[in-house]
């Protein structure tokens, strides 16, 4: 039952896939959910991998590529993620006030910190899937980021990181992954990026792109913690574009 309706909850939150409601939601089935964030992500990973290969086969150009692939993952998540990045920024920039922060993430509208985030993690991560046009396995580089990247949620997940909330997202899903299960799951998606950065030759960047996607989410929950007091739903969003936009850099 859990399994069933933690898949459920895992592409009804972070998919526009339409699919029945969850039956029952407590920590068992939340902690499922989160941990089956990267396989619903594989359908839009294998989106942005046929843009790749079309950039590489020169029908497209390589900026196009980016965008289209941006955009794709934001339609495919309902802007979600990037929703979470810009609440986040305008939260921790508005005040050093946790009251404060946290009603100004509640407002979900972008303020001119949550616009220059999206900016520039955007910017980057364009750039960087425009470049990976221009190696041989960069479709499948692409895909392994957009799988991996997901995997940040059950590290951000994991038990002994509290809800900066009562209520909301961050509350139902926060400290639902046991330590164990969020070390194998950020290790198996690592696993799929290293097999893929491996196959040309050594890669590092390839092989560092994983290590140093799970240290960006592993200072965004230090930060989250101590400013907020735990983390939220956008928070959660925040931490898979910071770890998406990482991974892509590392590859590229």
């Amino acid at each position: 039952m859990s399994l069933r309706d933690g898949w459920r909850l895992a592409l009804g939150t972070l998919t526009r896939i339409p699919v029945r409601p969850p039956e029952v939601v407590d920590r068992s089935v939340a902690g499922v959910a989160m941990l089956a964030a990267p396989l619903t992500a594989v359908p839009v990973a294998v989106g942005v991998a046929v843009l790749v290969w079309w950039g590489r086969e020169g029908h497209l150009p390589p900026l196009a590529v980016g965008l289209l692939a941006v955009a794709l993952l934001a339609w495919a998540s309902r802007m979600l993620h990037l929703d979470g990045l810009s609440d986040t920024v305008d939260g921790l920039t508005a005040s050093t006030d946790r009251a404060r922060s946290l009603e100004v993430m509640r407002s979900g509208t972008a303020g001119p910190s949550g616009v220059v985030a999206l900016v520039v993690v955007l910017g980057l991560q364009v750039v960087a899937l425009a470049s990976l046009t221009a190696q041989e396995w960069g479709p499948l580089l692409a895909a392994a980021a957009v799988v991996a990247s997901r995997s940040s949620l059950a590290l951000a997940c994991v038990r002994g990181v509290p809800a900066a909330r009562p209520d909301g997202l961050g509350a139902a899903v926060a400290g639902a992954v046991h330590p164990v299960a969020s070390g194998l799951a950020w290790l198996v998606t690592a696993g799929l990026v290293w097999a893929v950065a491996l196959l040309p030759g050594f890669h590092l960047g390839g092989l560092l792109a994983p290590v140093l996607a799970a240290l960006g989410v592993a200072v965004a929950l230090r930060v989250a913690v101590r400013r907020l007091g735990g983390v939220t739903g956008d928070v959660l969003g925040a931490c898979v574009e910071l770890s998406l936009a990482i991974l892509l850099l590392g590859l590229a």
